[in-house]
């Protein structure tokens, strides 16, 4: 049974090695220094049979210590009925409770139930109690001291110290009668023993020791005082020292003192073992200053020949060397993640060959082993902490280096990377940029990039690692090129050897407001905003025949299909938006191909804005049109362009002829202090020939331009040939015949279109030799 400050009680704590039960019926406290209560219980069989606890029994302990005693005044353990005697509590504290046991400790109380409490101190009239033991609880759970008191109602009483006697002081011992005075002999007795019968009323005993202890009474003309215990404590040095470790070219300064406290003491220093000869020339009545390393004790001496006290603990002295220590982290980051690997080395600069053993002190919870090395495999939040060390000479056990300057490690849990996109909606043809942003990005972090397509033959998704990344990237950005469709990305992020990884980034989409032949989503009504109430339908078109519609909202954490939130009727979904929020939908094919994404707001105002769903082609003609759930309008009403008035007049609808991607942005309406929310209208540029194409189509034109000048040529060429015929001697036969034949063939292939430039130009050159 201990102390709890928390509720100004006491709490029940098991004895160590006993939580499971012990099989012998007795147990051994070693080395109790304060007043304890205890109490057992047994139990047997399985499931256990507890019985009840026993009462409590304390152990009292006399012995004061500085830090919390009880004192009483009058000082004695016997008094008679009807005394006033003070309780006083000293010590370490500002808060305190006296407290009382009856002698077999079966209830205590505090000394409100029986006395007055004022400060520290409990006054008592011994008519209001009886025998008991009392001691003071600190504030902080500390116990004093106890004292035995007890009240006679007799005649006669002994008069003996309520606190222990110190060994080597003088005591004085007396008896007292309640209203008479001593006649006759007086006997004094110690353990049963008679030690003094003659007329004195008092027993004096200068030097108390140890053997002095025990019970002592007194008898007086047939009366007989009741025995009270007179403890004797052996004076106990205490050592002190202002520094442990001696600084390099210093000294620490060490002082003895004797507990408890009185005067007259000389103190005597030992350094190595406590069997050596004194440091004579340290004799000393105070502190002293050492510069030599080594174990220190003391103890305390007075009179003639000297009674000693006994032996101080002992005070280990280490000097330091030169050398510093210096902790480094293996990885070098001080902040770490649950489950990382990491590794703590303490160095010592120009150590040498010196053989060096190791030291830490940590503020976290887990101590390392004394290596110069301490790896942990998987570091908790018990590792946060400041870790210093030190070496010592392996040789020299009390020359060490100084501390050195502590490393902070700080333990998170596991990071969650965040995602973004830009721009999150596309225009055709361009470039996205994903950025995975973590805590200190470059700690060592590498970047995972991923996208989701969906799997046909599994009707959901599969996750494609995006090129080049399949062992991470050292950037915490990653561009995709000329996308064109609505995509999901995410990334995660890893370090380390091996690597630990962080968890996933929620998803981004990057959506598409562009419209393929090939799948492409419709809205009935076509307009972005819609009252709450109002049926919507999206329907699906495209080279499948089957679809899936899809929604994505602010608050999801992923996408969903429309069983969840509308009805599938083919490839159209009907919603009722009393039924769903704002949300992006698209539509999935059964191949796999995403269509345009439409970006649909819920109204529960009064106004909405009539703006298309789908984007309006570049020089075509639109109109945006104010809408108010039940009444007309009946004054100006404005109209917005990216938060600029663009018209103001009682027209409810704006009209923009020949549309420009200029006219690309939000829009919005206000009527009589409504306003509605705003609409993105998205303009898409009129298909032009891919520019790539542009080299082909010159090449394919420079060809066919030839193709059709070279037998042209060759034409004129014959021609030619032909005229001078006429001034040239005639050529037999058989060479004409030749001729002939030639200009059919290549008339043949002119007409067929079987051309073969090579031919063609020998044709001409053959030309050229006939004339």
């Amino acid at each position: 049974m201990v102390p709890d400050p928390s509720d100004n009680f006491y709490r029940h704590d098991q004895l160590p090695g006993s939580s499971s039960g012990i099989e012998q019926d007795s147990y051994i406290v070693h080395g109790q220094t304060r007043t304890t209560g205890y109490w057992c219980r047994p139990g047997r069989g399985d499931p256990e049979y507890l019985t009840s606890y026993s009462y409590p029994k304390f152990v009292w302990t006399a012995d004061i210590h500085s830090s919390a005693s009880l004192t009483v005044s009058p000082d004695r353990a016997q008094h008679f009925t009807s005394d006033s005697v003070s309780l006083s509590c000293e010590g370490n504290s500002t808060e305190w409770r006296v407290m009382r046991s009856s002698p077999e400790g079966r209830y205590w109380s505090d000394c409100s139930n029986w006395g007055t409490m004022n400060g520290s101190t409990c006054n008592i009239n011994t008519d209001r109690t009886s025998d008991a033991v009392y001691w003071c609880q600190s504030g902080s759970g500390e116990i004093t001291n106890a004292v035995n008191i007890t009240v006679q109602d007799g005649d006669m009483i002994l008069l003996s110290p309520a606190r222990p006697v110190t060994e080597g002081d003088s005591v004085c011992l007396s008896c007292k009668l309640r209203l008479q005075t001593f006649d006759s002999i007086v006997f004094f007795y110690h353990n049963e023993k008679l030690i003094q019968s003659d007329s004195r009323w008092e027993l004096s005993i200068s030097p108390v020791s140890k053997s002095d202890e025990g019970f002592y009474k007194c008898q007086h003309s047939g009366r007989e005082s009741a025995q009270s215990w007179m403890s004797v404590q052996v004076p106990k040095a205490e050592l002190r020292a202002d520094d442990t470790d001696i600084p390099v070219g210093g000294s620490v300064t060490l002082t003895c003192s004797v507990n408890p406290s009185s005067s007259g003491w000389k103190y005597f220093w030992y350094r190595g073992e406590k069997t050596s000869e004194p440091l004579t020339s340290q004799l000393s009545s105070g502190p002293i200053r050492v510069s030599e390393e080594g174990v220190y004790w003391c103890r305390g001496g007075r009179g003639e020949p000297v009674n000693y006290t006994e032996y101080s603990d002992s005070v280990t002295i280490n000097k330091i060397i030169p050398n510093k220590a210096v902790v480094t982290l293996q990885p070098n980051w001080t902040e770490v993640y649950r489950g990382e690997r990491i590794t703590l080395r303490c160095e010592i600069k120009d150590g040498g060959d010196t053989e060096w053993e190791y030291e830490w002190r940590t503020t976290s919870s887990e101590k390392p082993s004394d290596e110069n090395e301490h790896s942990i495999t998987s570091v908790t939040g018990s590792h946060s902490g400041d870790y210093r060390c030190k070496g010592r000479k392996k040789h020299t056990q009390h020359s060490s280096t100084d501390w050195s300057d502590p490393i902070k490690l700080t333990v998170s849990d596991k990071p969650l990377p965040v995602l973004t996109v830009s721009p999150s909606w596309l225009s055709a043809g361009a470039s996205v940029t994903l950025k995975c942003r973590v805590k200190d990005p470059s700690a060592g972090w590498r970047f995972y990039w991923y996208t989701r397509v969906p799997d046909p033959s599994y009707g959901s998704y599969r996750d494609e690692q995006l090129p080049g990344s399949s062992s991470g990237t050292e950037q915490d950005s990653y561009i995709v090129h000329v996308q064109t469709h609505t995509a999901e990305y995410w990334c995660r992020s890893g370090r380390g050897d091996p690597e630990y990884s962080t968890y996933y980034s929620e998803p981004k989409y990057v959506w598409s407001a562009d419209i393929h032949s090939s799948a492409s989503l419709t809205v009935s009504p076509d307009r972005a905003q819609h009252f709450t109430s109002d049926s919507v339908s999206l329907s699906c078109e495209g080279n499948s025949a089957e679809w899936r519609v899809m929604r994505f909202s602010t608050g999801d954490s992923d996408s969903s299909t429309c069983s969840t939130w509308g009805t599938m009727t083919g490839s159209t979904c009907h919603i009722n938006t009393d039924r769903t929020s704002d949300a992006v939908y698209w539509c999935e094919s059964g191949s796999g191909e995403f269509s345009n994404a439409v970006n649909i707001t819920v109204q529960d105002g009064d106004m909405i804005l009539l703006s298309p769903a789908r984007p309006v082609t570049e020089g075509h003609s639109v109109s945006l049109s104010c809408k108010l759930r039940s009444q007309t309008f009946d004054s100006i009403v404005f109209f917005y362009h990216n938060e600029k008035v663009i018209q103001s007049d009682s027209r409810w609808e704006l009209n923009i002829s020949a549309v420009s991607k200029s006219d690309e942005g939000f829009y919005k309406c206000q009527h009589s202090g409504r306003e509605s929310a705003q609409s993105w209208m998205s303009v898409q540029a009129v298909s032009r020939p891919d520019s790539s194409s542009f080299p082909v189509l010159l090449i394919v034109g420079l060809v066919c331009g030839i193709v059709l000048v070279i037998p042209l040529l060759v034409l004129f060429c014959y021609r030619a040939s032909k005229d001078s015929g006429f001034v040239r001697p005639v050529q037999s036969e058989s060479t004409n015949a030749d001729r002939v034949d030639y200009e059919n063939d290549h008339y043949s292939a002119l007409l067929h279109g079987d051309v073969c430039l090579y031919d063609t130009i020998r044709g001409c050159q053959e030309a050229e030799h006939a004339q």
